[in-house]
């Protein structure tokens, strides 16, 4: 997993990062065109950044940019980082409108039962939806994510996607166990490997 390192700020409109994609689902058929993502920092915020040159199904009851549960009743990119001493992770939904939401987990599947004020910590940020693309971004406090999971140089993370609903087919960049699909294996997520822009 990459992960890009900036010196400068990070602004909307003005990135220009290496991109990762995601090719195949998670039985291996082909995705094209495939989702691309990005996942970078500087001194200050991480971002998500997912795109696709493709049409969308969003959930409808999603305003652009607004925090909701349930995304991924729809088409969604997520990323999830996680502490591996501890076992907790988090997950960041990411819809192509903007529209987001965001949980911390003390162990696979199971919420803390504290969360934090995510509306008041993470923004969002996103293209106007076409018919043919979508490109949305999470910014995120790295002094958040280290104070809520250690986000460091043993942080692991996985970036997954569900497109093509109602008929959803579910995609993860790292290639995770079983043969049914589940994004939430905090112990099979992998390290950054990070690289300087």
């Amino acid at each position: 997993m990459q992960l890009t390192r900036s010196d400068a700020a990070l602004i909307w409109g003005e990135l220009d990062l290496p991109v990762m994609g995601i090719s195949s689902d998670w039985h291996g058929a082909a995705l094209d065109p495939p989702l691309c993502f990005a996942i970078a920092h500087d001194s200050e915020s991480l971002w998500f950044i997912a795109n696709r040159q493709a049409k969308v199904a969003c959930h409808p009851g999603a305003e652009a940019g607004s925090f909701m549960e349930g995304l991924w009743e729809h088409d969604v990119a997520e990323l999830f980082l996680a502490a591996p001493a501890s076992g907790a992770y988090m997950e960041f939904n990411l819809a192509p409108n903007g529209a987001w939401w965001a949980a911390k987990f003390t162990a696979a599947r199971v919420r803390a039962v504290e969360q934090p004020d995510f509306p008041s910590i993470i923004v969002s940020h996103w293209d106007e939806l076409s018919d043919e693309a979508w490109c949305a971004a999470l910014c995120v406090p790295l002094a958040f994510l280290e104070k809520e999971i250690g986000f460091g140089a043993k942080t692991t993370a996985n970036v997954t996607a569900i497109l093509h609903s109602p008929h959803q087919t579910f995609h993860s960049a790292h290639k995770l166990p079983g043969t049914a699909p589940d994004f939430h294996q905090p112990s099979s997520f992998i390290r950054f490997s990070t690289i300087q822009s």
